[in-house]
């Protein structure tokens, strides 16, 4: 029979981890469970589900706990999962049947080839099997996603040595045969891990670590919707390192000057401000760009000119980061600013639009 090993890094998730194993313990044929420095009850609830618990000093680099995990398993697939992630009974059902249909395929691969050879490994029919990941948009944590349900690779052959990379938003390099299925996993997220993870991208930026394209995407949206003033500040001298290279992208470069004008504008220097605002305009202006020179010229009073950016957002750009800045926030915005100039029927028009985008 085809076997799954559980691999998980955690650390203190004793409000998770026992929902979390309980939905895969039966899916399992063994459980890894390694903890990057858990003060809580998280090892005595893994060790209650016969799992094999190791220790591994973090280092601010999931990539690195996650090969590590990886590394302890010695089943034919391993399964990647987070503590806040359930599946429900349909999708455990849903589990058990890929699990057979795997087993079936390999079965009878194997009764076409010497069952006993060395390579019968590489008779495995898939190497990675993606499933929905459910649930990006909602839970108490303030989520940087901007869609609710997407295919991610969560399970894995073993002996293709698949490895991690990057150490947050860590992904798979790998080229591999892969099956999507109709799995969906909900991730309940019951926190806000956006400092944590903005801390780490500013260390691996100190460190010289190579941020990717898709990378800086990730920073630069987690900066946008879930940074502080205090974390948009202390990314402008890598942001404006991105805006001067003759070797970013034009995409890139307009990520940055709105990281850059968002932070400007909270600090109150304008000249900064209308200097990275200018730049995206150059290019088209992205959603973000007009919800900011909105803010900018409702803060300073002009509900006119604030009423224009707003319904530029809206209606004639599309977001780089937040797809919110395309509909709900300048939506409300509108509505506030018509209702300061007296225009309620505008007001409450732009509000019930707004509503509509949350439905």
């Amino acid at each position: 029979m085809i076997t799954f090993s559980l691999c998980m890094i955690v650390k203190n998730e004793e409000e998770n981890l026992g929902r979390c194993l309980s939905c895969l313990k039966n899916l399992m044929d063994e459980i890894i469970i390694v903890d990057t420095g858990s003060t809580d009850k998280t090892k005595e609830i893994a060790g209650k589900f016969d799992a094999k618990i190791y220790d591994f000093e973090w280092i601010d680099d999931f990539a690195a706990a996650r090969n590590y995990a990886f590394s302890k398993a010695t089943c034919d697939y391993i399964y990647s999962a987070d503590a806040d992630e359930v599946i429900d009974e349909n999708n455990i059902r849903e589990f058990a049947n890929l699990k057979q249909a795997l087993n079936d395929i390999y079965v009878k691969s194997l009764s076409k080839t010497d069952a006993s050879s060395d390579s019968a490994e590489d008779d495995l029919p898939i190497d990675i099997v993606q499933m929905y990941y459910c649930g990006q948009t909602s839970g108490k944590g303030k989520s940087v996603y901007n869609f609710d349900k997407e295919l991610r690779p969560k399970l894995f052959r073993r002996l293709r040595t698949f490895v991690w990379e990057n150490p947050i938003h860590e992904q798979i390099r790998t080229e591999p045969v892969i099956f999507d299925s109709d799995i969906e996993i909900q991730h309940k997220q019951s926190e806000n891990h956006a400092s944590r993870d903005l801390s780490i991208f500013r260390k691996a930026i100190d460190k010289g670590y190579t941020i990717s394209s898709k990378l800086l995407d990730f920073y630069a949206r987690e900066l946008y919707m879930a940074g502080s003033a205090d974390d948009l500040k202390a990314a402008e001298e890598f942001m404006i390192m991105v805006t001067e290279s003759d070797t970013a992208s034009v995409d890139d470069i307009r990520k940055a000057s709105i990281i850059l004008a968002k932070s400007a504008r909270l600090s109150g220097d304008i000249p900064k401000f209308m200097k990275y605002a200018l730049k995206d305009v150059s290019s088209g202006c992205a959603s973000e760009m007009c919800c900011e020179l909105g803010d900018y010229y409702l803060d300073s009073g002009d509900l006119s000119e604030a009423s224009l950016w707003f319904y530029n957002a809206a209606f004639e750009q599309a977001p780089m980061l937040d797809i919110n800045t395309g509909g709900t926030r300048p939506l409300l915005s509108l509505s506030k600013c018509y209702k300061l100039l007296g225009n309620q029927e505008l007001s409450d028009e732009y509000a019930i639009k707004a509503n509509e985008c949350n439905l």
